[in-house]
């Protein structure tokens, strides 16, 4: 018996199907790459775990064609977030300071940050899965992996039995305790070691709570019914809709909704000191005792003789258990072809909704190198050096990740009485500027656009602003439909895995723009085709407007509002229209299937080179590695 007939063959494994191993699948899929998801599990797990999904991931949902489920299925935005000091367990004391995710301050055109439902995100990106290039298998666990220099192997059981696969490629997306990186990387030499520029570790307790409105007819003798007060005002006295970081020394904690606003889910994590046990504090009573100060309130403030807690039978607890959580990344996150992402390569404490957000990076960046690998690249062993530039790549966008969110957290657990002096009075005072003031209320989102710094092997080019993430704006088609720019030039009817896009400031330039890219097939080998290239316009200047498909100009705010993409989430506000214009720096665009630009071109010239640098790295030819 052959190999092929003992090994059933495919592109490329991913164990695990959380949201980066299927964000992973999705993706190859859409690049016409056959691979195969084992999942332990026989179900998406119920239990909502993560809860925050930055710009970036919205971003990357949207590349998958959910942006209409993202805010009628899967979430809503956080709105703002506010930092609240001292000891009081009222959760309407002044903050220190909030923070507005309703704003479209970033580089996305999406709002900073949505809560959703963790099982419905996973069902959603399970349903944008290729039946022609993707199969999971689920209730499948895998118990051993093995490889040499063409192939990796793994055997792995289910209700039938055992089964062995054969990939090109192996990728574990199967957690921090997952078996491709305990029972196989680990004994080759990777380990997942502590963030040292911004340790953190301790451990919270997270409950998720599900909420029934009381009404007068089902809590006739609930105080706030005389005071006039309707049942859903009473929800929104007692779980406001703003997210909350209760920077209590004495015990500090976070807390919000998430999910539809139909859903009702409120999460509330709260800090374990060193000298108590996880567990013990999650108990009814101890959970009891620090959670339901935050909702019950003194009778004064509403002119009442007794406090007003919020009906506990109305209360469902969904969820009530510690957890450890910590900064801390692999050395290496591939070996041979045995490869790490998400949560398996890295991890992530909860003060930043970065952990999905990380994972989704990590696929969507590693997703098109693979493809080039296994279509470009079958025979050749170039892989590990193409991987290792992947994960370098990727640990310089890690490191501002788990800063940030490390900073945020020794904020909200600061204990030192100095400290906390300090901080909030140093807060007070850049409140005072109100150029500061807007800064610290957007987070830094426009301010903090990646940019990867060159070293050898990394797929861009630095010299024409090559490693930029790629901003996205709003356009409208000729016929006055509305898109993101991304929908423009990521078309899932081309297969290439870069991809070029014109942006001019005036369409009088367009007849010279045609006449560059007149031979841009040949130049290309066939990647681009100059009919279907977007060309991305911000005046019209012209008597007879452009009359081609791919021709899109430049969309205001208030275009934006008025169409149906603003459906069920906040209007933009501080929109930049020409923030692609201001960032990319040239008229013809290379870009990566990961939204970061490879080159970016002022002329012929120039665009002729990018495209010879872009074939080299594709196909592997021999290139030095300093003109990437």
């Amino acid at each position: 018996m052959s190999v092929d007939e003992l090994w059933e063959t495919t592109d490329v494994v991913i164990c695990g199907c959380g949201p980066t191993g299927a964000l992973l699948s999705a993706y190859l899929g859409r690049m016409g790459v056959h691979n195969i998801v084992l999942e332990r599990e026989p179900e998406i797990t119920t239990d909502p775990r993560g809860i925050a999904l930055d710009d970036d991931g919205i971003r990357f949902l949207q590349g998958l064609g959910l942006y209409d489920a993202v805010y009628t299925k899967i979430g809503t935005c956080m709105g703002k977030f506010k930092f609240i000091g001292g000891t009081t367990s009222d959760m309407h004391t002044r903050p220190i300071f909030d923070m507005d995710h309703n704003t479209t301050t970033g580089v996305t055109g999406h709002v900073g940050m949505i809560g959703h439902k963790q099982p419905v995100l996973e069902s959603q990106i399970r349903s944008a899965l290729s039946s022609s290039f993707c199969s999971l298998r689920c209730n499948s666990a895998v118990v051993q992996i093995d490889e040499d220099e063409e192939w990796t192997y793994c055997t792995y059981h289910d209700s039938d039995g055992e089964h062995r696969l054969r990939g090109r490629f192996f990728v574990g997306a199967d957690g921090k305790t997952g078996y491709t990186r305990k029972q196989y990387l680990e004994a080759r030499g990777i380990k997942l070691e502590k963030f040292h520029e911004a340790f953190y570790e301790e451990t919270w307790v997270a409950l998720n709570w599900r909420i029934t409105i009381p009404t007068p007819r089902s809590h006739p003798s609930f105080p706030l019914w005389k005071a006039g007060y309707s049942p859903e005002q009473v929800y929104d006295l007692f779980f406001p809709p703003e997210f909350r970081f209760l920077c209590n020394p004495e015990r500090p904690a976070v807390c919000g909704r998430f999910g539809l606003p139909t859903d009702r889910l409120w999460r509330f994590e709260y800090l374990i000191q060193k000298d108590e046990d996880g567990y013990a504090m999650a108990e009814p009573e101890a959970m009891r005792g620090i959670v339901y100060p935050y909702i019950t309130h003194s009778g004064s403030r509403y002119k009442l003789a007794e406090d007003v807690q919020f009906p506990e039978d109305c209360i469902e607890v969904l969820r009530c258990r510690p957890f450890t959580f910590s900064s801390r990344t692999c050395n290496m996150w591939a070996k041979g072809r045995v490869i790490l992402c998400g949560d398996a390569a890295h991890v992530f404490p909860p003060f930043g909704g970065q952990g999905i957000a990380s994972g989704f990076r990590d696929a969507i960046s590693l997703s098109w190198r693979l493809a080039m690998l296994c279509r470009y690249q079958p025979t050749d062993n170039n892989h590990h050096q193409i991987l290792k530039a992947w994960y370098e790549e990727r640990k310089q966008q890690l490191a501002l990740s788990l800063a940030t969110t490390v900073a945020n957290g020794r904020m909200v657990c600061e204990t030192d009485p100095l400290k906390i002096f300090l901080r909030d009075w140093y807060i007070w005072l850049i409140q005072l500027i109100p150029s500061w003031r807007k800064q610290l209320q957007r987070g830094h989102r426009k301010d903090a656009l990646l940019r990867y710094k060159h070293s050898n092997g990394m797929p861009f080019i630095p010299d024409l602003n090559g490693g930029l993430y790629l901003p996205q704006v709003y356009c409208r088609t000729t016929t006055g439909e509305i898109l993101f720019t991304d929908d423009t030039i990521y078309s899932p009817n081309s297969k290439s895995l870069f991809r070029l896009f014109v942006y001019l400031q005036d369409s009088s330039d367009l007849s010279s723009i045609q006449n560059t890219l007149q031979d841009i097939e040949t130049w290309s080998r066939g990647e681009f085709n100059r009919t279907t290239i977007p060309i991305i316009v911000e005046n019209t200047t012209t008597t007879e407007p452009p009359n081609e498909p791919n021709i899109f100009q430049i969309a205001t705010a208030e275009e934006f509002s008025n169409s149906p993409l603003c459906n069920n989430r906040p209007k933009p506000l501080d929109y930049d229209p020409f923030l692609l214009r201001n960032q990319v720096q040239g008229r013809y665009v290379i870009v990566r299937m990961d939204r970061i630009i490879f080159a970016s071109c002022m002329d012929e010239k120039e665009l002729q080179k990018a495209t010879q640098s872009m074939l080299d790295y594709l196909h592997a030819d021999v290139v030095s590695t300093s003109k990437l």
